[in-house]
């Protein structure tokens, strides 16, 4: 585990809406999906209308929401997390343990796409996201914790997150450094600008591909009243954010502040750190980051959602935590 080397960051002042506890209106009520598994951290909907999900004993599951019915399609041998759905059936997996990965077919072949970058092993691949000529798009949380220790990162604020492109002839750039834990990437339907989620710092980062911005990227929303994870490009041409939790005024509180006291506070029993508020939350934005949609509800039989993924009005849920996805739809 690495030694803590807390950054101080001071945060904005969070907004009132981070201290309510359910949106009006409030989302609809969820139903369960039950999984031979835990942790579905991701979710995306496949062009056969399934939803395809990641659990932590490596399998990659297909969902049929209609029927409740699951079939294990692949297993990546490590621990996937971000996913894409190709047109062509293939899936890309960002995956903890082994870097990015590419499944050709349901059933098919699991094959590494990137271990590391410039020599340096992938610590904590995030999120991916592909273009229509084969441009990848993917994430790296953070380049010193790994997922286990996530929280560390959070509280150590290290700043390291990643934002990298991969070439169809499979060299890799990094687009973006610096980021407050990056996790969620959407890309533009006219391939204008990719956006990420910086959970750590309550903001979704815009970097722009074409145009006179081309190069330089922007913060497309700032802060948020609580913390994004994986993102989604709806079948509405929003950006669906998963809220894993609402802000934590201690953890706003200890940022700013000397690092030994968020060295003591990772020392401290679990139960004593910071840590997620059960509530079930998404968002969506529009690519002006505007707010469109805010839909939240006290978490009852679900909770820690990770993801969502939008498709004809049908809201999917993925979770870090829970033994299923969740169902639910726009009101």
């Amino acid at each position: 585990m690495p030694k803590m080397q807390p950054r101080r960051w001071t945060p904005p002042k969070a907004t009132p809406r981070a201290r309510e506890t359910h949106s009006v209106p409030p989302l609809p009520e969820i139903r369960r999906i039950e999984l031979p598994g835990t942790a579905p951290e991701d979710v995306v909907v496949t062009a056969d209308g399934r939803v395809v999900t990641g659990i932590d004993n490596g399998a990659i599951l297909a969902v049929d929401p209609n029927l409740g019915t699951v079939e294990q399609i692949a297993h990546t041998g490590g621990r996937p997390l971000g996913l894409h759905s190709e047109p062509d059936g293939a899936l890309l997996i960002c995956d903890a343990e082994r870097g990015l990965l590419r499944l050709d077919k349901p059933g098919g072949v699991v094959e590494v796409l990137a271990a590391e970058v410039n020599g340096r092993p992938l610590t904590f691949p995030s999120n991916v996201v592909a273009a229509s000529d084969g441009t990848i798009y993917f994430s790296e949380s953070t380049s010193r914790w790994p997922l286990a220790e996530w929280m560390g990162d959070i509280l150590e604020h290290s700043g390291t997150g990643r934002l990298f492109r991969r070439d169809p002839d499979g060299s890799i750039e990094t687009l973006v450094d610096g980021l407050d834990f990056a996790n969620g990437v959407v890309l533009a339907a006219d391939h204008s600008c990719v956006v990420v989620a910086e959970t750590a710092a309550y903001r979704l980062t815009r970097h722009w591909l074409t145009g006179p911005k081309a190069g330089t990227h922007d913060r497309l929303v700032e802060n948020l009243p609580g913390s994004p994870d994986n993102m989604y490009l709806g079948s509405d041409g929003l950006i669906w954010v998963a809220m894993v939790t609402p802000r934590n005024p201690l953890l706003d509180a200890l940022l700013p502040l000397p690092g030994i006291l968020r060295r003591l506070t990772w020392a401290a029993p679990e139960a004593l750190r910071p840590a997620p508020a059960r509530t079930v939350w998404v968002q969506a934005f529009d690519f002006d980051g505007k707010l469109v949609h805010d839909l939240q509800r006290e978490s009852t039989n679900y909770a820690m959602v990770t993801s969502v993924a939008e498709h004809h009005g049908a809201l999917y849920l993925g979770s870090l935590t829970e033994t299923a996805i969740a169902v639910t739809h726009v009101p």
